[in-house]
């Protein structure tokens, strides 16, 4: 498999002059489904955000072999798709379809292109019955899978996602966690819902003061009570279960 991503040496500094990435390196491959955690202020959404180019900052990141330049923005937008932790910074549009069309538009497909897309990527995360609604009309879990149909009508080979399960009621982060899993291409996700990332990745990249501190198979990484507790996080209870001993 080619390697979808790869990061050499990332480093931002924002303008208050807090250093939120320092000097991060790793790859992806190609269908890999990979958890970034660790505690508030880690750097992840940052690092997320180099992914596209929405920021870019010192050191090198590569979307399938090609650097992430200024004149490739929309070519590596193509490739990876990003969706937001609110679902409100994605929803803009009058109605549903016309947000999910967005971005085939502006792709320069044309408007049946586009159309035909959105109802596509829409009957993917179940809600094509929505397509006339505006997206204020809908409760929190249904906006999210909205958003994440304006991403995958995109048709991205790289989908990241910026804690997806935050303010869902279970009912809705179990739905959303079953179509994360069904969908079919390289996963990136951040979160601090450790239990979600075990049960979408198989590897997990733990950062913490903009520095990647473990790097590995994630059920191995989050039962590592000593780590996890240094770092601000705690063993999953997914996990916790699985380490209570059974009584004689």
């Amino acid at each position: 498999m080619s390697e979808a991503i790869r990061v050499e040496n990332l480093r931002y500094r924002y303008p208050d002059g807090t250093n939120a990435l320092k000097g991060v390196s790793f790859g992806i491959t190609e269908g890999e489904s990979v958890a970034i955690i660790g505690p508030n202020g880690a750097g992840k959404t940052t690092l997320l955000l180099h992914l596209n180019g929405i920021l870019r900052g010192e050191g090198k990141v590569f979307v399938f072999g090609e650097e992430v330049t200024k004149r490739n923005l929309l070519k590596v937008r193509k490739l990876v798709g990003l969706v937001f932790q609110d679902p409100d910074d994605q929803l803009f549009m009058p109605t549903v379809l016309e947000d999910v069309a967005f971005g085939p538009l502006n792709l320069g497909l044309n408007q049946d292109e586009a159309i035909r897309r959105s109802i596509e990527a829409l009957e993917m995360v179940g809600m094509s019955h929505a397509a006339n609604r505006s997206p204020h009309q809908l409760s929190f879990g249904e906006r999210k899978r909205v958003a994440i149909a304006t991403v995958l009508a995109m048709q991205p080979k790289v989908l990241v996602l910026d804690e997806p399960t935050a303010n869902l009621d279970p009912r809705s982060r179990r739905q959303l966690l079953k179509l994360l899993k069904q969908i079919d291409v390289t996963k990136i996700v951040a979160t601090h819902d450790l239990d979600a990332a075990l049960a979408l990745c198989q590897r997990a990249i733990l950062l913490d003061k903009g520095e990647i501190v473990a790097d590995g198979n994630i059920a191995t990484l989050l039962a590592d009570e000593s780590l996890m507790e240094s770092h601000g996080l705690e063993v999953p209870p997914t996990l916790l279960l699985h380490q209570i001993p059974r009584k004689l």
